[in-house]
């Protein structure tokens, strides 16, 4: 009797013993298989950050533009563009190409105070607020600056200098451990002294010597060589 009972208790040993050798832990759950996962997460947010779409953005496009809307040919003007049968001004237009080719997000430097929409009494107007070195009052701020590492700047040399909007934009905020990336349009002048003047204003900002210059009569075609610069950069 003893016997038969230890023989029993002997096959259910083996049994559950056979059970528990049986069983196997799925492979998803593997301990193996998290590395490629997150190796997965990593190279996208790389890939999104790399394009300018990351949740937070690395990089902003920031432009100043006045286009002039009477007293200039619309197509051949000398301060905007028709693109799609939208007239644009020409910094508006090249900040819209930059934002397209390298992603991220789009600032306009808007001013409270409207600046004429003629030739000419927009250069007098543009002079004379350089004459007092006027700070003209910004109709909104950048409110997240931080998430952005590099700062594509677009904007008109007016009387060989930058507009006293840039002059105030500068002045309320900090460009500090950034990289900044100059893009003029002109009439002939090209930079003048403006990287010089940036680089004085953000001396803790990282302002790129080999800015684009682009004659305001090339803008309307300047797309190709625009592009052709940012793939330089990179």
């Amino acid at each position: 009797m003893k016997r038969s009972q230890l023989f029993i208790c002997m096959l259910t040993v083996v049994f559950m013993l056979a059970g528990c050798g049986s069983r196997s832990i799925p492979e998803e759950m593997t301990q193996s298989s998290v590395p490629d996962v997150e190796a997965e997460k990593t190279e996208d947010k790389a890939s999104e950050t790399m394009n300018g779409e990351s949740g937070q953005g690395s990089i902003l496009t920031v432009y100043f533009s006045v286009p002039e809307t009477d007293g200039v040919d619309a197509v051949a003007g000398a301060s905007r563009v028709v693109k799609d049968g939208e007239v644009l001004g020409n910094c508006q237009y090249v900040a819209n190409v930059i934002k397209e080719t390298v992603g991220g997000d789009l600032f306009e430097i808007k001013t409270v105070q409207e600046y004429p929409g003629s030739h000419e009494p927009l250069l007098e107007f543009a002079y004379d607020e350089k004459a007092v070195n006027a700070r003209p009052e910004l109709a909104a701020g950048i409110e997240n600056l931080d998430d952005y590492d590099m700062i594509y700047l677009v904007y008109p040399n007016w009387n060989a200098d930058l507009p006293m909007p840039l002059y105030t934009f500068f002045e309320e905020n900090d460009f500090s451990g950034k990289t900044i990336v100059p893009v003029v349009t002109h009439g002939g002048s090209g930079f003048s002294r403006t990287i010089q003047t940036i680089s004085d204003m953000e001396p803790d900002a990282d302002v790129i010597s080999d800015g684009l210059s682009i004659s305001r009569q090339d803008v309307p075609d300047a797309e190709n060589d625009i592009k052709a610069w940012i793939e330089s950069l990179e």
